[in-house]
């Protein structure tokens, strides 16, 4: 193991000499120095790794001497040590971003911790985390082999993410590649699961909350109570990707319900988000609303009714409250948004629906630029973060606090990463989403779809007499057998949503209090 090594500053360095011997026999290497100006000249000369700073000494004071040193080398590590315990002390430390900050007297142990947490973090974790995950791999397959609910899929399906996320933090290829084997496989066992389930949820009491029933099951409760409550519909948000917003958001708001519902299918934004803003199913929408329900062939905007669709909900519903609809697909529409946000003061309802991360979606399909930079699911998880970070909607959850707002964040469906694709035939008419096929006299690989010959059955509208519903499995995708070649690989490895995919269908509902 290479040598750590380490610049001691203090007056009464002699005084420390049983301190350093301790730390030399666990393979740290000490260079001492009793002033704050040698401590400079050392820094200015010399490579260290880590450096422990007494803050009371004469002459050039602790914090002094810091300032000069970050301005050397503002990325080495400094460990702060002093008698005081004054705030603004520590206030100064910690504004110069030192790396621990102790209170004399001080043990060895209490050192070594220290540059352990520091220096040896990373291996620590790594290894921590290694030996955690072996263990949880049993737990999971077991898990994988006796879900027999929608309740169970859930749980399995957070822990698959909570793994993800702290793999993520380690640079472990071949732990990743078992944990993606995982993945697959669970994703192969749910839409068996989905196959098997889906068409009795619609006359099972005991059926997971679906599209429909999320708005009248999280958002109405706080509606019926009169409190003012903001409403986020982030289009095409994975679950994953809301864990890695939550620490963001919980900033400025508390989480006090979770829920997971399952998207309906398809999981795409004219079936999926339509269910949730009118509280009906699509097959229900083309017959009660046939005024604004679209079907795929029809060239016109498929979600150009959601605000008409929401207000006949809350009529249902018995809520004659005051509320206004947003659409955000750009940024100056999330700033006028944020310029105009007192205005939405005397709602009792103010919904926002966020399309950013659906184009970014999108964007991936078609510019290559966009595919480099989110060329798995890690680096798309890392791009949807940035963006939240800088985002008009982070402005917009802030505000809503600052104003006392409940907050509710949701979405319509996920989205999956799709690599093998799946010959489909079908007419000229037959709908184009690349996970979902409907239309009439299809041809189709049946091991690889989950078909519905009568889309009643699910309450989905039909096209024709004879037309049928195809949904992909797991990460599979559609292409025609036309220009088969140059079809596959242009959708490969992108991001594409509506069939069956633990990413598409399992999904957060989150309802928050302001702090």
């Amino acid at each position: 193991m290479q040598q750590i090594n380490i610049l001691w500053v203090d007056d009464e360095i002699d005084l420390l000499k049983p301190h350093i011997i301790f730390l030399e026999n666990k393979n740290y290497k000490i260079t001492s120095c009793n002033n704050g100006y040698e401590a400079i000249e050392m820094v200015a000369l010399k490579p260290f790794d880590i450096v422990l700073l007494d803050e009371n000494m004469p002459g050039l004071s602790g914090l002094e001497t810091l300032s000069e040193i970050k301005s050397i080398n503002p990325n080495l590590p400094v460990i702060m040590i002093t008698k005081s315990e004054e705030e603004f002390l520590m206030d100064d430390a910690i504004g110069y971003k030192i790396a621990d900050y102790l209170i004399k007297p001080v043990n060895p142990n209490q050192i070594l911790l220290s540059l352990k947490k520091i220096l040896d973090h990373s291996r620590l974790v790594t290894e921590k985390t290694t030996s955690n995950y072996q263990q949880a791999f049993r737990q999971i397959s077991m898990d994988l082999a006796g879900v027999n609910s929608f309740d169970d899929w859930n749980a399995l399906y957070q822990k698959l993410i909570r793994w993800e996320l702290e793999l993520e933090s380690i640079d472990d290829s071949g732990l990743t590649e078992i944990l993606e084997s995982q993945k697959k496989e669970a994703n192969s066992q749910f839409f068996k699961f989905i196959s098997k389930n889906y068409a009795k949820w619609f006359h099972d009491k005991d059926a997971p909350t679906l599209s429909p029933n999320v708005f009248k099951k999280c958002v109405a409760p706080l509606l019926k109570a009169q409190e003012p409550t903001l409403l986020i519909v982030v289009d095409n948000m994975r679950y994953d990707q809301w864990r890695i917003f939550e620490p963001l958001i919980q900033n400025y708001y508390r989480v006090v319900d979770e829920c997971a519902y399952c998207s309906i299918l398809p999981t795409a934004t004219q079936y999926a988000r339509n269910a949730f803003f009118s509280g009906l199913m699509p097959l229900e929408m083309e017959r009660k609303f046939p005024e604004y329900w679209k079907n795929d062939p029809e060239e016109v905007g498929k979600n150009l009714y959601e605000k008409e669709f929401l207000a006949s909900q809350l009529k249902r519903l018995g809520l004659q409250i005051p509320f206004e609809y947003y659409k955000i697909t750009n940024l100056q529409k999330g700033k006028e948004l944020l310029s105009n946000f007192a205005t939405t003061k005397q709602n009792i309802l103010t919904v926002v629906v966020y399309n950013f991360v659906d184009m970014i979606s999108h964007a991936r399909t078609e510019m290559d630029m966009i595919k480099e930079l989110t060329a798995d699911d890690k680096a798309y998880r890392s791009l949807t973060l940035s963006w939240f970070k800088n985002s008009t909607l982070l402005e917009l959850i802030q505000k809503a606090q600052q104003n006392k707002l409940k907050l509710v964040i949701t979405t319509d469906h996920g989205t999956v990463n799709v690599k093998n694709p799946s010959k489909v035939i079908g007419d000229k008419n037959i709908s184009s989403n690349l996970r979902y096929k409907t239309g009439r006299s299809l041809t189709y690989n049946q091991k690889e779809v989950f078909a519905v010959t009568n889309p009643e059955e699910i309450y989905l509208p039909s096209i024709h007499m004879s037309s049928s519903y195809i949904f992909a499995k797991e990460d599979y995708f559609f292409a025609y057998p036309n220009n088969f070649n140059h079809f596959v690989n242009y959708y490969k490895n992108t991001f594409q949503h509506g069939g069956i995919s633990l990413e598409e269908m399992i999904i957060p509902c989150i309802v928050l209090d302001p702090k």
